[in-house]
């Protein structure tokens, strides 16, 4: 089959995630200001798109503080920085178990919400998109499960919409394609539709290209999409991507690294990505572009 390169690419810095990363590397943020910092550093490296999560800022683990995300978000509007707002909604959903012969109640390391507190963040802070883990998935880390049911996700989409804001669809296989398909098909997931192909995530799609281009053809051709893998294929993925037709996505959350044994910081990984797609001749576009291609909607947060 032929290739359909995208010659107009837009790039999403995933800013610092909620892997057990923050102590791996110095410059993977934790306090608001921090996260907050390292994105609008990498907006100004060319990122038209920041994903943010937010962590405890004494000890770097993943939180749901509604107070953090209004300090991130707040931080990046008032900077005066060009940039569409990514938020998470996937935290909430980690369901662990005390060993296999303990599997009649959930582990007290599990964090497991409703889907009004799940969005709640989402709904005070008005971002212009938010995530939308579109499946339950077994992951390596910390040997737990992402738990996603069918229910919730129509339950959290029609907050996310109500809200006004564009869900990114996270895909991370073929089957959550599937499921975002029939939830835009009900419309609860409006046009225009945006996915993201989470790919090398254990234990989801492997990031091998015949598994990456079958994650592709299953996205609808009226679908924007992006991808990423992670750690040492982060910037390999960058060029299938714009080859295949799509968008790219880069950050410290999904790979800390820029070269063997250089650690690298969001505006670096933004720029080798810049990089990359030019040499492809392709042009990465803006954020007002990206805001006409998806119909997003730039907003103040509850009570501003």
């Amino acid at each position: 089959m032929p290739l359909t390169m995208n010659r107009e690419v837009f790039i999403t810095c995933a800013v610092t995630g909620s892997g057990g990363t923050q102590d791996r590397s110095p410059h993977v943020p934790r306090s608001p200001l921090q996260i907050a910092d390292s994105a609008i550093a990498a907006a100004k490296a060319g990122a038209a798109v920041v994903h943010c999560h937010v962590r405890d800022p004494e000890t770097g683990k993943p939180s749901r503080d509604l107070a953090l995300y209004r300090e991130v978000t707040e931080r990046i509007r008032d900077s005066g920085t060009d940039v569409v707002l990514n938020l998470t909604a996937g935290m909430g959903g980690d369901l662990l178990f005390d060993g296999t012969e303990k599997m009649g109640q959930m582990g007290p390391k599990s964090d497991m919400a409703g889907a009004e507190e799940r969005v709640a963040h989402v709904v005070e802070c008005r971002p212009e998109i938010c995530t939308l883990d579109c499946g339950t998935m077994n992951f390596n880390e910390a040997d737990y499960v992402m738990v996603n049911t069918p229910g919730m996700l129509r339950d959290m989409a029609r907050r996310m919409v109500a809200s006004g804001v564009r869900i990114e669809i996270e895909a991370f296989d073929t089957g959550h394609l599937w499921l975002a398909k029939a939830l835009a098909d009900e419309g609860i997931i409006p046009d225009p539709v945006l996915v993201q192909l989470c790919m090398g995530v254990p234990w989801g799609a492997p990031d091998d290209l015949n598994t990456f281009m079958a994650m592709v053809n299953n996205v609808p051709k009226h679908w924007f999409w992006s991808a990423f893998a992670l750690g040492r294929n982060e910037m390999p993925y960058v060029a299938a991507s714009v080859l295949a037709g799509g968008n790219v996505r880069v950050g410290l959350e999904d790979n800390l690294w820029l070269d063997k044994g250089v650690l690298a910081t969001n505006a670096q990984l933004v720029e080798r990505a810049v990089t990359i797609i030019s040499n492809l001749g392709a042009r990465v576009i803006t954020p007002a572009e990206v805001r006409a291609k998806l119909q997003l909607e730039k907003r103040a947060p509850v009570g501003k």
